[in-house]
């Protein structure tokens, strides 16, 4: 799959193809239909498939703090969407250029001039430009004018509810990951760095591995038991911390801590994938580092017992 970064980056052998556009955090069932439906038209034409992304999400930009949880950074984006058989994404920097573009001129200069777009689906509630003044009806308008096809996807349904991004951080939030697979089509993981923390866990007795959420928000947070992929070969199995730290730090970015079971590397700097399998409790503020040592004790063996290891 092809990574196009900005419209700068454009060539003229990238005119010519089948589009959508808009967040697809999470990537999920209901996003798939739309892909599926993208792919099989690119296929009958004979043209690649471009999904159309921003960075940060629009909601983002607007209000950083009250924007909902991410489900997916970037890259676990890139890679669902990779797997998933597209051929190219134009990621475009959301910027104050693109916050006061009006939706006509969007159409225009990125569907139209940049991309040539012959076939474009969208969701029906899909919306761009300007005070969100672009959707659906104002695609369908604008490919009569240009001679491109606007097409919109059913709604999925799970369970006769609305298949969303909404609905699975809800799923996140009650710990119902057999809910929340059904809804993305896979478990819920999420790729991260290694990097050097603060050394807490191993004076503690409990080596951990730190990793960057690169996101503001976390859509889940407390103690999870999980498995881990990337620290070697195969599968393992950990006991994972998603929040402030509230004991130690108290602060407001979320981190991801995973102490992993039965294992003793460097791993530094490594990808990992971990997916969470669990809810072992919430994140508690504990009144010394004996106290939260003992809690965490407690959940490495709620971790062992989940995962039937002796």
């Amino acid at each position: 799959m092809e990574l196009i970064r900005g419209l700068h980056n454009l060539r003229p052998r990238h005119r010519g193809c089948v589009a959508t556009l808009g967040a697809f955090d999470g990537v999920h069932h209901g996003h798939s239909e739309v892909l599926q439906k993208l792919m099989s038209k690119g296929r009958e034409l004979g043209l690649p498939s471009v999904v159309i992304l921003f960075e940060p999400l629009p909601r983002e930009y607007f209000s950083p703090r009250d924007a909902p949880a991410r489900l997916t950074n970037f890259r676990e984006r890139y890679i669902a969407l990779k797997a998933l058989g597209i051929d190219r994404i134009l990621l475009i920097r959301f910027c104050e250029k693109f916050r006061r573009m009006a939706a006509n001129d969007f159409i225009q200069q990125v569907i139209v001039d940049a991309l040539g777009v012959r076939y474009l689906v969208a969701g029906d509630d899909t919306r761009f430009g300007h005070n969100r003044e672009g959707d659906l009806a104002a695609l369908k308008q604008a490919g009569s004018e240009y001679g491109f096809e606007a097409a919109d996807t059913k709604t999925l349904q799970v369970h006769e509810a609305r298949v969303s991004s909404t609905r699975i951080r809800q799923a996140l939030n009650q710990a119902e990951f057999g809910q929340v697979e059904q809804l993305l089509g896979r478990p819920f993981s999420i790729y991260g760095r290694v990097v050097m923390g603060k050394q807490l866990g191993r004076q503690l007795g409990v080596p951990t591995a730190n990793i960057q959420l690169q996101r503001i928000r976390s859509p889940l947070s407390g103690v999870f038991a999980v498995e881990v992929e990337g620290a070697v070969e195969g599968k393992r199995y950990g006991v994972a911390n998603v929040g402030t730290r509230p004991t130690v730090d108290d602060g407001m970015q979320a981190n991801l801590e995973v102490h992993l079971l039965d294992f003793d590397q460097d791993i530094y700097r490594q990808q990992l994938k971990v997916t969470f399998r669990h809810k072992i409790r919430e994140e508690l503020k504990f009144d010394s580092l004996e106290e939260l040592k003992a809690a965490i004790a407690s959940d490495i063996l709620a971790g062992r017992q989940f995962f039937n290891l002796n």
